[in-house]
């Protein structure tokens, strides 16, 4: 049925906080299309249980192979990876078709599984699957999620074989109905909530922390339906992101930080678009219209659109790397232009690193628009030195470090035509181990480069993030173990420069104060409550993978320090353990 005809979308004109107690906001709210229904059968799953929410899911790849036979090589690219994308789509008769093609604009956010969920006459139906968007679904598939209302997500995940059944969105029966939900981001109370929650008996089936919202849905008392979702996640404490799906609503809510992207824009029929990128609304053809913002919850239904707060945090800490790296150039994240964003550091960089030099490149593909800014403010060319393939599958049997380093010269290629005799400044978003970056250097030195001049578009990364980012131990990250001085030697380059923090939060200007820097100083906007101290080869998952014992000790009890010399002592006391 056209949404034209079914739905009445208009925003609300103000915002219902939620310090009241639910039950009293739920008799403010009350009305009949609002009220709990009788639980429906969820199609594709297996009985339901309050004990034991998570629901199976149709497997996209049904012939796929047991996944813990598979080893990924996260290091490629030795870049921090964003964990997730996530899309909802409320009234629109092809919702799960523009789910498909906005995971598409949002495949740079995960690469390494995908699901939709959709609604059909109240009946929730899932299909997730290992692989690229393309790879999971094909016309077949999509004809099992009919409806017009439907969520999606993309994300990466870590090696091992909790790599399948951790694919989202995740699918929930209880007794008052059905719910999906798909979640960009980290919960740094995991560990409490879910030790909390298997002392009263709840069964998990993943090592995702997203599952322990579920697990919170279902033991909440608040009515109607769409409450225990807000019930839930006033209890996490981290970043996220969500989207869920019941019977009939869309739900989206963004953690009171707003550490991690979501905005919402409408089709020409009507239809409601919630999406981790403005990219993904542009390819649907749904028109931008605001942020959801840090500690909102929006519920859209038959009736319109509500909009709820959770507890706000008087000072957003929206992460800065979505604007270095993560985003696409053409989306607007946090109300600011990504392209305009990493233009500007790249002419930071030239006026505050200038070199002599004859030609400009960048490191493909995000290093692009920072060389172009450095490039036009230093008044030398820009050229393309080097070629990226897009065409290099990723590894699935984790090589040795010799075939690592093939594998980079299979990804970029130099074009000595650039490069030969010539004085280079190659801009690059970002060092994280600083392994490519020497390679790359080697392979334009290689070409016939008189000179190789870095210039790095980010200041150092010194911290692992916890706040749904992947990123390697602190050990690993080279910032945090050497000099400037230290470091261009190791990349074996001519000069080598970074963004400064304060230039960079200079160009932020009054929303500065509203960014995560947690990366570059070591200092959490919110302290973890379980520290996994990252080791060598760690990447964190979407949840935090595996059982205490699995990790061999490395869980920490306790709130991190913001001194930086106690976080140290943390990882010399779980390197002893």
């Amino acid at each position: 049925m056209a949404a034209s005809s079914t739905t009445n979308l208009s925003l609300p004109k103000s915002q219902i906080p939620l310090k009241a107690p639910l039950s009293l906001l739920a008799k403010t709210l009350h009305k009949p299309s609002l009220l709990p229904r009788q639980p429906s059968s969820v199609s594709h799953t297996v009985a339901f249980s309050a004990k034991n929410p998570i629901s199976h899911v149709i497997s996209a790849n049904e012939n796929y192979p047991d996944d813990s036979s598979f080893s990924f090589n996260f290091d490629d690219d030795d870049k921090p990876r964003e964990e997730c994308g996530v899309v909802g789509i409320y009234g629109d008769p092809e919702a799960s078709r523009l789910c498909y093609l906005a995971l598409h604009a949002l495949q740079h956010r995960g690469q390494e599984g995908a699901g939709i969920v959709a609604v059909n006459n109240k009946v929730l139906q899932s299909v997730t699957g290992v692989g690229l968007v393309s790879d999971v679904f094909n016309e077949s598939k999509l004809d099992q999620l009919p409806g017009d209302l439907a969520i999606g997500h993309v994300r990466y995940s870590t090696a091992g074989s909790s790599m399948l059944k951790n694919v989202q969105p995740f699918v929930a029966g209880y007794r008052f109905g059905s719910v999906g939900v798909a979640h960009n981001g980290n919960l740094v109370n995991y560990r409490k909530l879910r030790a909390a929650l298997e002392d009263n008996g709840s069964i998990f089936n993943t090592s995702s922390d997203t599952e322990v919202v579920l697990h919170l849905i279902a033991i909440s008392k608040a009515r109607p339906f769409f409450l225990r979702i807000v019930d839930a996640c006033e209890k996490l404490e981290g970043a996220y992101s969500m989207v869920f799906v019941t019977e009939d609503k869309l739900v989206a809510v963004r953690d009171p930080f707003g550490f991690r992207p979501l905005v919402m824009g409408r089709r020409s029929n009507g239809a409601i678009v919630f999406a981790s990128e403005t990219c993904a609304l542009d390819l649907i053809e749904a028109t931008y219209e605001r942020e959801v913002n840090p500690g909102e919850v929006l519920v859209v239904d038959k009736e319109g659109i509500q909009s709820l707060c959770l507890i706000p945090h008087p000072e957003p800490k929206q992460c800065i790397f979505e604007h270095i790296y993560f985003a696409l150039p053409n989306s607007e994240v946090f109300g600011r232009s990504v392209y305009e964003s990493r233009y500007l550091f790249g002419e930071i960089l030239a006026t505050e690193a200038p070199v002599d030099c004859d030609v400009v490149i960048a490191v493909p593909d995000s290093g692009v628009v920072a060389a172009l800014g450095y490039a036009a403010k230093a008044g030398v060319p820009f050229q393309q030195g080097l070629i990226r393939s897009h065409y290099v599958g990723r590894t699935f049997i984790e090589p040795s470090q010799k075939i690592r380093d093939f594998g980079v010269k299979l990804k970029l290629s130099p074009v000595r035509g650039v490069l030969e005799g010539k004085r280079v400044v190659v801009v690059d978003d970002s060092i994280v181990r600083g392994t490519t970056s020497s390679k790359i250097v080697r392979l334009i030195k290689e070409a016939g480069a008189k000179e190789v001049h870095m210039r790095i578009a980010s200041p150092p990364i010194i911290a692992s993030c916890y706040y749904g980012v992947d990123t390697p131990s602190s050990e690993e990250l080279i910032s945090n173990r050497m000099t400037v001085e230290e470091i261009r030697e190791f990349i074996g380059c001519d000069s080598l420069a970074f963004l400064p923090l304060d230039r960079l939060k200079n160009l932020l200007g009054d929303d500065s104060p509203n960014y995560c820097y947690a990366c570059f100083s070591g200092r959490y906007p919110v302290q973890p409550k379980e520290v996994k101290v990252k080791r060598v080869g760690d990447f964190m998952d979407d949840g935090l993978n595996g059982s205490i014992e699995s990790i061999d000790g490395g869980w920490v009890q306790g709130p991190l320090s913001h001194d930086m010399e106690k976080v140290s002592e943390v990882r010399k006391l779980s390197s002893l353990s």
